[in-house]
């Protein structure tokens, strides 16, 4: 029989003394979620939520990232149970929960990812995730190692954060940066003064509730700063965005002029 797999994200989060540094995976595309394996990230998070992702062509994402040193999370399309029961089953171990509004809904959350007894989540004894069948005791074993990761992004869902922490089992906190702006009024400026000063707010209050919390943005120099405001884990761009910004550099060094893209702050 096999062991499972530790979760290194979720000892990550439980180390203060290390920051992880990551990227979004955009692109759908299993040769270049491997290429940025090996691109020295220490995690990736394969995006469900804005990508045409289903579970083949995710479980083929996460076989190409197993084969390098990066750790893999899933953001979900939604918090939806069933979503979770197969996302788990192919494998996941930690999942990023978009969206989440309320404590009720951060439960649900939870309860999706364990096992009766502890929550909700669908039992079959043989699938990815158990390999097959040869991890012993899976079933005992399997909510050790998986960590829940909120998306607040909202208003709303930061001013209830202390209701939101309460639930057990949450892993982590992740400010959503582009969703937050669009619902503060300030859509596609997450710069503007009052948005970076939400963020700012929410880290120090998840701090305060022993939390981690993490967060995504465009470039190095402002992820540089979300570091800077205490953010347990940052990310930066995506494969997407990493493609682009090269492919304009080239062109307008080709060119002798600059090819402009939207640009939001997040990715």
């Amino acid at each position: 029989m096999t062991t499972l797999p530790k979760n290194k994200f979720k000892q990550w989060l439980n180390d203060s003394g290390k920051v992880p540094v990551g990227t979004w995976l955009m692109t759908a595309s299993p040769n270049v979620a491997e290429a940025i394996g090996w691109a020295g990230f220490d995690y990736v998070v394969l995006d469900m939520e804005h990508v045409p992702i289903g579970i083949p062509e995710a479980i083929a994402i996460m076989q190409a990232v197993a084969g390098t040193p990066t750790e893999l999370v899933v953001r979900l399309p939604w918090n939806d149970p069933v979503i979770v029961k197969r996302v788990l089953d192919s494998g996941a171990q930690t999942l990023m929960f978009p969206y989440i509004q309320n404590a009720e809904e951060a439960s649900q959350a939870v309860l999706s990812t364990r096992y009766p007894g502890k929550g909700s989540r669908g039992v079959a004894a043989v699938h990815r995730a158990s390999r097959y069948g040869t991890v012993a005791n899976y079933l005992q074993q399997a909510g050790e190692e998986i960590a829940v990761i909120l998306q607040l992004e909202t208003p709303e869902a930061l001013a209830a954060m202390e209701d939101i922490a309460a639930v057990p089992d949450i892993d982590g906190f992740f400010v959503g940066p582009g969703d937050l702006s669009a619902a503060m009024g300030r859509i596609g400026d997450i710069r503007h003064a009052d948005v970076q000063d939400a963020i700012k707010k929410a880290v120090t209050r998840s701090q305060a509730l022993g939390l981690p919390c993490g967060i995504v943005g465009a470039e190095p120099e402002l992820v540089g700063q979300y570091r800077e405001m205490g953010f347990s884990f940052v990310a930066v761009g995506s494969d997407m965005s990493l493609m682009m910004s090269r492919a304009k550099e080239y062109v307008g060094a080709l060119k002798g002029s600059a090819v402009e893209t939207a640009d939001s702050g997040v990715y």
